[in-house]
């Protein structure tokens, strides 16, 4: 396992569309991954759930969380935590800038 520090440079990073109206970036150490999306208003994440725990920051634009069946409004600022096993799911309400941070690495998006 490498311990060294790993230079990525923005025009590196390949962007990717998972589902209509989002594009992410990823980066992953040995134990995390990072997910820069970039979201167009009304996009929907699907309703899901993964072993990984989650981080969640909004960077920029309004973004509408829905986990365990709770909706929260997450605007400008906003961080929010799901647990590992949880069913979450969300809606762009505008264009938004999300970064989303996952422990341990997400194998399935490198």
């Amino acid at each position: 396992m490498p311990k060294e520090f790993r230079h990525i440079k923005k025009e590196d990073l390949v962007k990717k569309t998972l589902f209509p109206g989002g594009e992410v970036t990823f980066t992953h150490s040995n134990t995390m991954t990072l997910a820069e999306w970039y979201f167009e208003a009304g996009a929907i994440v699907p309703e899901h759930s993964h072993p990984h725990e989650q981080i969640t920051k909004v960077l920029s634009g309004s973004f509408e969380l829905t986990v365990a069946g709770t909706k929260f409004s997450l605007t400008e600022g906003s961080t929010g935590t799901i647990p590992s096993n949880i069913i979450h799911s969300g809606i762009a309400l505008t264009d938004c800038h999300l970064i989303d941070i996952f422990h341990p690495v997400r194998e399935d998006y490198k």
